[in-house]
């Protein structure tokens, strides 16, 4: 998915208000910009990822907060 197309899905789950659509696509970001190499934009995209993922009760919480912390921008927390 070009960058393009990954932010009308994006603008698309959130006018649709679908969390776990936010959280697969602010991981693919996150992913993206990890690849990369631009970890501060990595860390911006899971961090909303994360945040979604808390607000649905998802599990995917747990792995993005383990990344997150990985990289000094979380405390490890116990979900």
């Amino acid at each position: 998915m070009d960058r393009d197309d990954l932010d009308r899905a994006l603008l698309k789950a959130h006018e649709d208000n679908d969390h776990a659509e936010l959280v697969r696509l602010y991981t693919l970001a996150g992913d993206t910009a990890e690849d990369a190499g631009d970890i501060d934009a990595a860390c911006f995209f899971l961090t909303h990822a994360f945040v979604f993922a808390l607000e649905a009760g998802l599990p995917d919480a747990k792995e993005l907060n383990r990344r997150l912390a990985e990289r000094g921008r979380a405390h490890p927390l116990e979900l």
